[in-house]
């Protein structure tokens, strides 16, 4: 047995939020192959995902329960193994009802990360800010480099090939992890330490309530834009990428890269700044920002997305820690896994909508308006969050990371 490793759990987590966004962006950038090799419409096989995306919403509850009733690592484990042995299931398929099935799968070890890894991350932090933003731009590289890693290998090798590589290195992970657990270098963590202040009942069900419809268009708008963002480059900016998959993909990728960056100054904003206003002014911004992508094209078209991008993922360290706030740490796990219920279970609605409007209109310009509208919706409901107060001073040291 080897000592305990205070950088190995940041490590894994880090590598967990990059696989679980790429694992959940691929099928975007995919589903442009199978379009032409399947001879299937475009909103049939996006459709494809719908009850997978549904699972990485329901099942993070039941894995946030398991995660601070069991094991958070031992969950993690689960987690790289499982969605690794799916995504190689869909490489290996041939017709639309098994992709289906592997979809799901995907869609069901993918549900264990957020509620068990960013929990696991939170209660070793001491600051969390800069912890989440760190963890968050793994996050936006794993966003930014499904459209990269699906397109290269599409033009490389096959549709099959950008379902089976990442599968393959999600596997060896998990196999690294457990080899780390059997020798001792990763343990579950130590015990919160960031102290909180109490608060009473009535604060406490006005930041659920607030938070439930926040986090809600948070997700909303997250789904919506990774499920269309690849086709609105398809249909507004061939002329800029050309033919294939790796232009479209190395698009996203830049996008999603430039705006995970932002996690980094968020995390570092919500470390000093008061909360609220960063949370407001995030979900303001994007009002003009989104209606920008219903109606550019070109250059502006790809800015609009970027800043759409940089301002929702910016959000994130401050709404985490919102949440890590009003939560009692032995119920952290199950809280994280609620708000995903959240964040992901309105993919399926989201993506519905990406298809009804792509087949209605033969384009985007209404769905990013209608997202324009719910940004000023939560904007307006996160006005109604307590006031913030230094509600989170370190009661221990903490390990370097």
């Amino acid at each position: 047995m080897s000592a305990p490793s205070a950088r190995l759990p940041l490590i894994f987590s880090c590598l967990g939020h990059l696989y679980v966004h790429l694992f959940t962006a691929f099928y975007f950038v995919i589903v442009l192959s199978l379009e032409e090799v399947w001879r299937l419409p475009y909103h049939e096989l996006i459709e494809l995902w719908t009850l997978g995306a549904l699972l990485v919403g329901l099942a993070a509850l039941p894995a946030g329960w398991l995660g601070d009733r069991w094991s958070a690592r031992g969950m993690m484990v689960v987690y790289f193994l499982g969605m690794g042995a799916a995504a190689i299931l869909c490489g290996l398929v041939d017709q639309p009802t098994a992709l289906l099935i592997g979809l799901a799968a995907i869609g069901l070890f993918a549900a264990i990360y957020h509620p068990v890894g960013i929990a696991w991350l939170v209660k070793s932090a001491s600051k969390r800010g800069r912890a989440l933003g760190i963890n968050g731009v793994f996050g936006a590289v794993g966003v930014a480099s499904a459209g990269l890693v699906a397109g290269s290998l599409i033009d490389l090798f096959s549709w099959r090939a950008a379902f089976i590589v990442p599968g393959v290195v999600s596997i060896v992970t998990g196999l690294l992890l457990w080899l780390a657990i059997l020798r001792g270098l990763v343990t579950e963590g130590a015990g919160d330490t960031v102290a909180h202040q109490p608060s009473g009942r009535g604060e406490l069900l006005r930041v659920f309530l607030v938070l439930v419809l926040t986090m809600t268009v948070m997700g909303l708008l997250f789904q919506a834009t990774q499920a269309a963002l690849p086709k609105v480059f398809d249909l507004r900016l061939r002329d800029m990428v050309g033919e294939g998959a790796f232009g479209i993909g190395a698009l996203v990728a830049i996008v999603y890269t430039v705006g995970g960056i932002m996690q980094i100054l968020g995390g570092h904003l919500a470390d000093r700044l008061p909360l609220k206003p960063l949370y407001i002014g995030a979900f303001l911004l994007q009002v003009p920002v989104l209606v920008a992508i219903g109606l550019f094209g070109g250059l502006p078209l790809v800015v609009a997305a970027a800043l759409a991008v940089l301002l929702s993922t910016g959000a994130l360290p401050a709404e985490n820690m919102l949440l890590a706030r009003y939560t009692p740490e032995r119920h952290r796990s199950l809280a994280y896994g609620a708000k995903f219920v959240l964040a992901f279970g309105t993919a399926p609605a989201a993506i519905w909508a990406v298809a009804e409007i792509k087949q209605t209109t033969d384009e985007f310009t209404w769905l990013f308006i209608l997202a324009a509208g719910l940004a000023l919706i939560a904007t307006l409901a996160a006005v109604f969050l307590p006031g913030d107060r230094k509600a989170e001073a370190v009661a221990a040291p903490q390990p370097a990371e």
